[in-house]
C-alpha cells in the first residue's frame, strides 16, 4: 500500500511539472519570421529581422486596388501629406522589436493604414501558428488585439 501511494505522488508531481514546464514553454527569437494572416484575413505582414530588430511589411492585400481609381491602394490616411500617396503594398508598418528572450517581442510600434495612427505594440504567440499582435497607447491596458494567423508567401 505504502509504495503504491509513493508512486502514485511520484507520477502526479513528475505530471505536475511537466505541465509547469509546458505553461512556461519559451521561443526562439526568430519562431516569429515569416508570413503572417491578419484577423480580418484582408491582409498578409512578412515579419522579417534587421540589424537584430524585429520589422513588419505589408506584402498583399485583398483588395490591393482602389475601387475609384483602379489603382494601388495608398496610404491616404496617413496625417504626413507626403506619405498620402505611398504604396500600401511594400510599407513596413511595424518597427523596432526586440525578442525579449522567452516569449514576448516589444519595444517596437505598429502603424494602422486604416486610421492613420501609430501604436506602441508587443507580440506574443497565441498558440503554434497564432500570434497576438497588442496595440495600445500610453499603457497595455488602454489597447486592444488582433490575432494573426501564420500563413504562406502571397503569389507573385
Amino acid at each position: 500500500m505504502k509504495k503504491t501511494t509513493t508512486t502514485f505522488l511520484l507520477i502526479l508531481t513528475m505530471t505536475m511539472w511537466s505541465g509547469i514546464a509546458a505553461i512556461g514553454q519559451t521561443h526562439k527569437a526568430d519562431d516569429v519570421l515569416g508570413f503572417w494572416l491578419n484577423q480580418e484575413a484582408t491582409g498578409k505582414i512578412e515579419l522579417y529581422k534587421e540589424n537584430g530588430k524585429f520589422f513588419g511589411k505589408l506584402v498583399w492585400l485583398r483588395e490591393p486596388n482602389d475601387k475609384i481609381t483602379g489603382l494601388p491602394r495608398t496610404d491616404k490616411e496617413n496625417p504626413d501629406e507626403k506619405l498620402k500617396s505611398a504604396p500600401l503594398i511594400g510599407m513596413v508598418n511595424m518597427k523596432n522589436f526586440t525578442f525579449d528572450g522567452t516569449d514576448e517581442w516589444s519595444g517596437g510600434t505598429i502603424y494602422d493604414p486604416k486610421n492613420g495612427k501609430t501604436y506602441k505594440c508587443f507580440i506574443r504567440f497565441e498558440s503554434a501558428n497564432k500570434l497576438k499582435i497588442r496595440g495600445y497607447m500610453g499603457v497595455s491596458i488602454l489597447g486592444r488585439n488582433t490575432y494573426w494567423t501564420k500563413t504562406t508567401p502571397p503569389q507573385k
